[in-house]
């Protein structure tokens, strides 16, 4: 089926949809589990091509959560994100379950289970498979959660307290960042650019190191003109965040850019998450082109970039 006019048969108001995925072994099983038990109307490995049918049917709920199976013979990067794109909207969110491959490793030596992208190989190398596969998805999820430290009854918990319909609607904010030269990421709803503040990358101690790291944070931190700016950034994102809350939004992504997506974006990016972690609102802190390398390369190595 290849119908690309957009999804807008059903009648208002629109129900909540959760689209559920991420690699074998990482925990969509719980999840989709945890949605049904929150209410969700749950349908599970539907095939990409029967979805946008299914939805222009007869509406059966307030909420529907849709697992997507990297296994089903129909599923593509490309076909998922055509699907993603015309399905955006305020009601609708990305799911992306992660894990550490390391951890799946464990997993699936525990389990004795054949890895679906591998059958006849080592399971190690249907992840790195996978990982491949799903790595633009994940770029493009509105949530990810990562399930490497989880136990099931975290998952739940953490499923819960972001998806959970008994609260009434409920803001999810992402903040992220990410680096100029690969583009702004897709959905983002605030930008700040901080390529004026002093870059990290011309330091030779420094370079190598990200904006998670003290060092880093502290240097990013010294430049004149940084207090003001995050002060100036989280007044804004204060007056903002009810006005989103009042007019029903549930999903609101924050970036911070600089010129490599490395040091400085990455230092505020973790800062604002937390303020806001701290002052109660459910935020999902993300950094793009570090997440992209270890993707790659494991972060063992990094691409030349500037800060």
């Amino acid at each position: 089926m290849n119908d690309d006019r957009p999804l807008t048969g059903r009648q208002a108001p629109a129900p909540r949809i959760v689209l559920v995925t991420g690699p074998s072994g990482a925990g969509r099983s719980t999840a989709i589990r945890a949605l049904e038990d929150l209410g969700y109307e749950v349908i599970d490995n539907l095939p990409l091509s029967l979805i946008p049918r299914l939805l222009e049917g007869p509406q059966h709920g307030p909420a529907l959560a849709l697992g997507i199976d990297p296994r089903n013979r129909d599923f593509s990067t490309e076909a998922c994100l055509n699907l993603v794109e015309r399905l955006a909207g305020d009601r609708v969110d990305l799911l992306y379950l992660d894990c550490s491959a390391d951890v799946l490793l464990r997993r699936y030596s525990e389990t004795r289970r054949r890895h679906p992208m591998a059958p006849a190989e080592a399971p190690g190398v249907g992840i790195a498979r996978e990982f491949d596969l799903l790595q633009p998805i994940r770029g493009r999820a509105d949530i990810v959660i990562d399930t490497s430290e989880l136990t099931v009854h975290e998952l739940k918990a953490a499923i819960t307290g972001w998806f959970d319909l008994s609260t009434g609607p409920r803001l999810a904010v992402s903040v992220q960042s990410f680096s100029y030269k690969r583009g702004l990421p897709h959905g983002t709803d605030m930008v700040f650019d901080c390529r004026f503040l002093r870059n990290p990358y011309w330091e030779p101690a420094l370079r190598p190191l990200s904006g998670l790291s003290p060092e880093v944070a502290a240097y990013v931190a010294a430049d004149p003109l940084y207090d003001a700016f995050f002060d100036k950034v989280l007044d804004l994102t204060r007056l903002l965040l009810p006005a989103y809350v009042d007019e029903g939004k549930s999903h609101l992504s924050i970036g911070f850019g600089c010129t490599g997506g490395q040091h400085r974006s990455v230092t505020l990016a973790e800062r604002l998450g937390k303020t806001l972690a701290d002052a109660g609102w459910q935020v999902s802190t993300r950094h793009r082109e570090l997440e992209r390398r270890a993707a790659t390369d494991g972060g063992a190595s990094r691409s030349e970039t500037t800060g």
